[in-house]
C-alpha cells in the first residue's frame, strides 16, 4: 500500500498528465486567480455560470467546484442544475460554503445544495464548518473565528450524516470523512492575506479528485499540494502583492518528487 505522500506524488503527475477539465462556478472576486492557478497545476479550468449550459458543459468536466462567495438567486439556481447532472453523472462536487453563517441566503444556499445534490468534498475554515450544522451560529465575515480543533468533532459528524468528506482549513488543515481523519500541517502565513486562497484550495481538491477516487486521499494530497505552494511561495515573497504571483509559479514548478518530500500528514491514512 502506497504512502499517503506517495500517493499525493502519483496524483500530481496524474493530473500533469490527464488535465482533467474541471468546471468551476465560484465568486467573481476570486474566478481569474482560481482559473489562472489550476492551469499552472496542471488542470483545465472551465469557468461557467450561465443556467442555461451548465449541465451540458459539466458533462465534459471531471470535476465540479461549488463556490458560494458571491451569491445571487440565478448563480445558486445554476450550481443546483448543474450539480443535478454532476451527480447523475457520478463526477465528484466540491462545495465550498463561503461565509456560511454570515447571513441567512448563503447558509440557506449551501444547505440547499448539499440536499439537492451529492457533494463528495465540503472545503471550508472553521466557522463555516461549524455553522452548517449549528445554524444559530453566526461568523464575523468571511474569516474564521473559531478554530479548526473547535470544529473537528462537528465535522466527522457532519461528514458521517451526509455521507461527505470535510476539510477544514487552518493553521493545521483537518481532512475527515467521519471514519478516518487526516491533518495536514503544510502552508505558510501569508496565504491569509491573499484573497482567493481558500477559493483556490477548494479548486485544487476538485483537480485532485478528479484522479483519485478516495475522497480523503485526494483532499488531504490536494490541501498538502496547495500548503507547500505556499511555503515555497514564502521562502522566494515578503509581502501579499509578490507572494501571490510565487504561489502561482510554485504551483506549476513543484513536482511529484518535491510534493512526496515535502508533504506533512499526520493521523489514520
Amino acid at each position: 500500500m502506497l504512502k499517503l505522500s506517495e500517493k499525493a506524488a502519483q496524483n500530481l503527475a496524474a493530473l500533469r498528465e490527464k488535465k482533467p477539465v474541471i468546471h468551476n462556478i465560484t465568486n467573481f472576486v476570486a474566478m481569474n486567480y482560481t482559473a489562472n492557478a489550476l492551469l499552472a497545476m496542471g488542470a483545465s479550468p472551465m469557468m461557467a455560470h450561465a443556467e442555461n449550459e451548465v449541465e451540458e458543459l459539466v458533462s465534459s468536466a471531471s470535476a465540479l467546484v461549488l463556490n458560494i462567495g458571491t451569491p445571487s438567486e440565478s448563480r445558486i439556481a445554476s450550481m443546483i442544475l448543474a450539480g443535478k447532472k454532476a451527480t447523475e453523472l457520478n463526477t465528484p462536487i466540491i462545495l465550498d460554503p463561503v461565509g456560511a453563517g454570515v447571513g441567512l441566503f448563503r447558509m440557506s444556499s449551501a444547505v440547499r445544495i448539499i440536499d439537492q445534490t451529492r457533494v463528495s468534498v465540503i472545503r471550508g475554515n472553521a466557522s463555516e464548518i461549524l455553522s452548517l450544522r449549528r445554524n444559530d451560529l453566526k461568523t464575523k465575515g468571511m474569516d474564521a473565528i473559531h478554530t479548526v480543533d473547535e470544529a473537528a468533532e462537528i465535522a466527522g459528524i457532519l461528514a458521517s450524516e451526509i455521507q461527505a468528506t470535510l476539510a477544514i482549513t487552518g493553521p493545521m488543515d483537518l481532512v475527515t470523512d467521519g471514519e478516518r481523519t487526516i491533518r495536514v500541517a503544510n502552508g505558510h502565513p501569508l496565504m491569509g492575506y491573499v484573497t482567493g486562497t481558500g477559493c483556490v484550495s477548494t479548486a485544487t481538491i476538485g483537480a485532485f479528485l478528479a484522479v483519485d477516487d478516495d475522497r480523503v486521499s485526494a483532499t488531504a494530497a490536494a490541501l498538502a499540494f496547495f500548503g507547500l505552494a505556499g511555503e515555497k511561495a514564502g521562502e522566494k515573497a515578503a509581502a501579499p502583492g509578490s507572494f501571490k504571483s510565487a504561489l502561482i509559479d510554485a504551483l506549476y514548478t513543484i513536482t511529484p518528487a518535491d510534493l512526496a518530500m515535502g508533504a506533512k500528514f499526520e493521523g489514520n491514512h
